[in-house]
């Protein structure tokens, strides 16, 4: 049933249309663009469920007009988008796309440099970040993710992962010794009353989990830079201290004000949605890769533990209202799928055939209303293909999620 939904939605993206002269950067966009929709044909020409004609016509509209290397870019957008999409598809081969790839890793490498320039100089005048600096949308830490795949060894990740050790310590604003990454707006990225002086997140796609992801990963395949370990140490006492323990299991606010900081005390009443983006399962993977990173098998029980109980939750399970990536069923299936793969009890891999019901019925009831990745019909249907080959994908088309 995975698969034959998969097939539907394939279908319905089957060829992409005309390029919009009203937006022409979002072509780049892997959010919402063909670049992310191209993802899902590439990974179909993998398998063989699709072919690479297919896959080249997503790929050619993504990169119809110039490619933007402009100060928004990130791994989401612009070119390092085009740098995953077009590595999720030279998987494999020694010669598909490599010569587009050589170009357009050059623009993502002086992007880098450019990106780190400004965030240090922010950190060295002493002012609070914006999320974007360091999220994975748009930040450091997507873009790292990337380079991380790409050119492992270069000095560009080096200094994403020094800024990033530089970014987990310890800031003093007003008297106030703050976090580092202490975001100086409110979550909406607005100056709003209920958070006059910025707020702390804990999601995987603008919070300290993002970073503790590229983080992970990077120390997993033993690339570190001076302070990484104790900056991975850092993240987690501050998830130790913000953890909650309730009737279903430990849970993370979202965010905190000031004043919920200098309390120590979260306003938040219990665990909202759980999802990829916010919630337990993407902290819950982010804290066992660190554990992985570490060497710390109590902390990984510990992880496990707390996404076991909050799959097996009807209240948290029924917030999920939508099957997309972001914050829905797909992610929670992609970020479970490979966080069972491993985990150290068969708890997790258990949840995997109800996920994957929930999936196909949210996929079946608008599944294509819209056509992205992110939130739309795209990454459902590569988190059904996962769910249907019970293999991991060959593109690694999920590393942009930064959960393997």
């Amino acid at each position: 049933m995975s698969l034959s939904t998969a097939e539907h939605l394939a279908r319905y993206l089957a060829l992409p249309e005309p390029a919009s002269l009203d937006k022409p950067g979002e072509a780049q966009s892997l959010a919402r663009g063909p670049a992310g929709i191209a993802l899902l044909h590439i990974e179909r020409a993998h398998t063989g469920d699709g072919t690479w004609q297919q896959a080249h016509a997503w790929i050619t509209r993504a990169v119809a007009g110039p490619i933007s290397a402009a100060e928004n870019t990130g791994l989401y957008l612009g070119a390092p988008a085009v740098a995953y999409m077009l590595h999720t598809a030279a998987i494999g081969s020694t010669t598909r796309y490599r010569g587009a790839l050589q170009d357009v890793d050059k623009h993502v490498t002086a992007a880098a440099h450019q990106h780190t320039d400004a965030a240090m100089a922010r950190l060295g005048g002493g002012q609070l970040p914006t999320f974007r600096e360091y999220d994975i949308f748009s930040g450091l830490t997507g873009t790292g993710a990337l380079i991380l795949h790409r050119a492992p060894g270069s000095s560009a990740l080096g200094r994403i992962l020094d800024y990033l050790v530089a970014l987990i310590r310890p800031v003093t604003i007003d008297g106030q010794e703050l976090p580092g990454w202490w975001a100086c707006h409110d979550p909406r990225l607005r100056t709003s009353a209920r958070y006059p002086d910025g707020h702390g997140n804990f999601g995987a796609a603008h919070g300290i989990t993002g970073p503790l992801l590229l983080l992970s990963q990077a120390a997993r395949r033993g690339i570190t830079v001076d302070g990484h370990h104790e900056a991975i140490g850092t993240i987690l006492a501050w998830l130790d201290t913000w953890r909650q323990d309730g009737d279903a299991g430990p849970w993370w606010p979202e965010h905190i004000t000031l004043g919920e900081l200098r309390t120590g005390r979260a306003r938040q009443a219990g665990p909202a949605r759980p999802s990829w983006c916010y919630g337990t399962p993407g902290i819950a993977r982010a804290g066992q890769l660190a554990a992985f990173a570490t060497g710390d098998r109590r902390r990984q029980q510990l992880y496990e533990d707390a996404l076991h109980q909050c799959l097996a939750d009807p209240v948290q399970m029924g917030r999920l209202t939508d099957a997309g990536l972001c914050h829905g069923w797909a992610g929670v299936y992609q970020t479970v799928w490979r966080a069972a793969r491993d985990a150290t009890t068969p708890a997790l891999a258990t949840h995997l055939p109800r996920l994957a019901e929930a999936l196909v019925e949210h996929a079946g009831s608008g599944g294509e209303d819209e056509p992205g990745f992110l939130n739309g019909a795209a990454g459902t249907a590569l988190a059904l293909t996962t769910a249907a080959r019970d293999a991991a994908p060959i593109s690694g088309w999920d590393a942009c999620l930064l959960i393997n």
